[in-house]
């Protein structure tokens, strides 16, 4: 059982994150400890914490009397955080097929790609199951790779703006073709997992680097035409400028 402390940390971290990420504080805000520690009703420890592991993410940076300011991201920025997901899972699928699978493996992502052929299969499919599903799918495939250092980097890439999987997975936003672009993606995760079957790593590895890239477009169809929608995908507002 976690102790009080550990449960404080943790509580604040997920607090912390979401309120950066849902636009509660600007980009290059300080944070206030004090203030903080009364909103969320813990010490300065944990927060303290909680604070450190959201500088590892990148959500936060130092400044140079040693305050914590929220991070702000250039375009560039996330297209790279999107594109260091694609090689960090790109890598996971390679090793899987390198080191191979075993049938418990195989078993549970042959059922999760055949749940998510079912809700694809349905006109008014509801995007929520999709979520889910796709989340789990992502998930196996990168266990796959039994390599926790990797995991560990691909989880925290995850939680830089727009750079998880899920990230333009929202109803609200009415991407272009959007029924069409999922079961793209769709036919990717089959293609990907038919290369790991095959013991084929290096063509594994590009597949999922292209995958990945279809967050890229989203990303840029967003911000170029229908940048009042960049609200809907956490962490967006964190972006102040357009890099390179």
């Amino acid at each position: 059982m976690p102790s009080k402390r550990n449960k404080a940390v943790t509580n604040a971290l997920a607090s912390l994150r979401n309120d950066i990420l849902g636009g509660r504080f600007q980009p290059g805000e300080r944070l206030t400890e004090l203030a903080l520690c009364d909103d969320l009703g813990i010490s300065r420890t944990p927060l303290r914490q909680a604070f450190e592991q959201l500088i590892s993410e990148g959500l936060l940076t130092r400044n140079e009397s040693g305050g914590c300011l929220v991070s702000s991201f250039s375009i560039d920025d996330i297209i790279d955080a999107i594109e260091i997901r694609g090689v960090l899972e790109g890598t996971a699928v390679r090793l899987a097929a390198e080191r191979g699978i075993n049938e418990s493996q195989k078993f549970k992502v042959d059922q999760t790609l055949s749940q998510i052929d079912g809700i694809l299969s349905k006109d008014d499919f509801v995007l929520g199951d999709y979520v889910v599903l796709n989340s789990e799918l992502h998930l196996q495939l990168n266990n796959l790779c039994r390599s926790q250092v990797l995991l560990t980097e691909i989880d925290r890439v995850n939680r830089l703006p727009a750079a998880s999987p899920d990230a333009f997975l929202i109803e609200q936003l009415k991407l272009p073709n959007f029924g069409d672009s999922v079961k793209l993606a769709q036919g990717q995760h089959k293609e990907i997992w038919n290369a790991v079957l095959s013991r084929e790593g290096a063509r594994a590895e590009w597949l999922a680097r292209e995958h990945a890239r279809l967050a890229r477009k989203n990303l840029e169809f967003v911000l170029n035409t229908k940048p009042s929608l960049a609200k809907k995908i956490p962490g967006l507002e964190l972006i102040t400028h357009k890099g390179a």
